[in-house]
């Protein structure tokens, strides 16, 4: 199996992105989104996942965090899809259930060709730090959506809205290892349909 690894820039009126991914990577990242928590967990995302992740965006904050966000996930998951490629060979599922002190929450992943997003969690503040808790569900849905791919993640417990989302984004880049690795006993790809 070759270098899974993707680049992908996307420049809009709102926006102007640009994220570079490798799936099989080590843990660095280098992150500058204009949203000092946003920085934050996809710092996580990378450490955790063990990818190797460059995200460059210039948004327009003057008016809110929404469309640098949004945009992000979205590129962020046309970079996963692409740098998966024909995902022979991976396990396709992933799911974690991550502790980060009060906070619990479960993670699941299929990467099955198919867009679907459900986020069970709640949130107390309007904002953490510079971050618009309402991105959180507008980030994972542009993510599912652009790496055609179903996420469901669900906050078991938890009162810090900080360790909240700090998990999800922690959870979630666990789910995405594990359904990225490779599993030598898959010879194809892992559906009776021979195709994800």
């Amino acid at each position: 199996m070759g270098e899974r690894i993707a680049s992908v820039i996307r420049k809009t009126k709102e926006t102007d992105i640009s994220v570079k991914l490798n799936i099989d990577g080590t843990g660095k990242a280098d992150i500058e989104t204009g949203i000092g928590f946003f920085d934050h967990m996809l710092e996580a995302f990378a450490k955790h996942g063990l990818f190797d992740l460059e995200v460059k965006v210039k948004g327009d904050l003057n008016v809110d965090g929404h469309h640098t966000v949004e945009d992000t996930g979205i590129v962020l998951g046309q970079a996963l899809l692409q740098a998966i490629g024909d995902k022979k060979g991976i396990r396709r599922y992933g799911s974690e259930i991550l502790p980060m002190d009060e906070s619990l929450v479960l993670a699941a992943v299929d990467l099955c060709g198919r867009p679907y997003f459900v986020m069970d969690a709640a949130f107390t503040s309007p904002m953490v730090g510079d971050f618009d808790t309402q991105l959180v569900n507008e980030f994972f849905y542009a993510v599912s959506y652009s790496a055609i791919m179903n996420i469901h993640l669900r906050v078991l417990t938890g009162s810090n809205d900080h360790h909240k989302i700090e998990a999800m984004f922690k959870a979630f880049a666990k789910a995405v290892d594990t359904a990225t690795m490779v599993d030598p006993r898959i010879t194809d790809v892992l559906s009776t349909k021979g195709a994800l």
